[in-house]
C-alpha cells in the first residue's frame, strides 16, 4: 500500500507483533524502533535526536506504544508535518483514542483494527446553544480518567464522522487540551464545558 512509504500511523492492538511485521514489510529501508508501553517526552526526545541523523537513504522511526504521553506527542508535531529530508515516521497504536486529535490529522490512518460500532453524543454540535450545552455537561455522571477519554473521542467523532464539521484549529487544539486535562485528572462536566464552547458561534456564547 502506499502508506508504507511515507509517514502514517497504524491502528493495530498488538503493538510488537505488528512492528516486526512492519520491519520485513518496509526492506530494504532502515528501520529505527522506539517501543514502549508508555511514550514519553525522553522518548520523543531520543526520536527526535534520531530523525536528525542525516540518511543518504529512507529511514523509518516507528513510534509504538500502548500509551502516548500527551506532552510527547506535542513534542513530535511539528516534525510529524515537516520531517528532515529521507524520513518518514510510523506511529503504531492500540486505538484512536490514544493519540491527540492533531497528531491524527497530520497523518493518515490505517486502521487494522475490528470495526467496532463507534456512537456520537446526544448533541448536535452544529446547532446548540448554552442551556443545551449545561445540560449536556450536567448530565454527564462519574467518570474514571479511561471513560472520560472515550467520551471526548465520541464528541470528536461527532463532529468529524456524523456531522462532518471541519474543525479549525482552535477546536483541534481544544481536543489536545481536553485529553490532557483528563490526564490530569479534571472533572470531566467542566473539560467538556470548555471544549464544547469552541462549537459555540460568538453570539451564543454570549448568551
Amino acid at each position: 500500500m502506499s502508506e508504507l512509504r511515507r509517514s502514517h500511523i497504524i491502528l493495530n492492538e498488538e503493538i510488537e507483533e505488528r512492528f516486526e511485521t512492519l520491519k520485513r514489510e518496509l526492506q530494504p529501508s532502515r528501520v529505527v524502533g522506539f517501543i514502549k508501553d508508555d511514550f514519553l517526552i525522553e522518548d520523543a526526545k531520543a526520536a527526535i535526536a534520531e530523525a536528525y541523523v542525516s540518511e543518504a537513504s529512507l529511514k523509518f522511526i516507528v513510534l509504538a506504544a500502548k500509551q502516548f504521553n500527551v506532552y510527547s506527542q506535542n513534542a513530535l508535531l511539528k516534525l510529524l508535518e515537516e520531517p528532515p529530508a529521507n524520513i518518514a515516521f510510523v506511529l503504531i497504536a492500540p486505538a484512536k483514542s490514544v493519540l491527540l486529535p492533531t497528531v491524527r490529522s497530520r497523518l493518515p490512518v490505517v486502521n487494522e483494527i475490528a470495526a467496532s460500532v463507534t456512537q456520537g453524543v446526544d448533541l448536535e454540535l452544529g446547532h446548540f446553544d448554552l442551556e443545551a450545552l449545561y445540560r449536556f455537561a450536567t448530565s454527564l455522571g462519574r467518570m474514571d480518567r479511561h471513560e472520560s477519554k472515550a467520551l471526548i473521542e465520541r464528541i470528536f467523532y461527532q463532529a468529524t464522522a456524523i456531522e462532518k464539521l471541519p474543525l479549525t484549529q482552535p477546536q483541534l487544539d481544544a481536543f489536545d487540551r481536553a485529553f490532557r486535562l483528563i490526564e490530569l485528572n479534571a472533572r470531566v462536566q467542566n473539560v467538556v464545558l470548555t471544549l464544547l464552547m469552541t462549537f459555540l458561534p460568538e453570539q451564543r456564547r454570549a448568551g
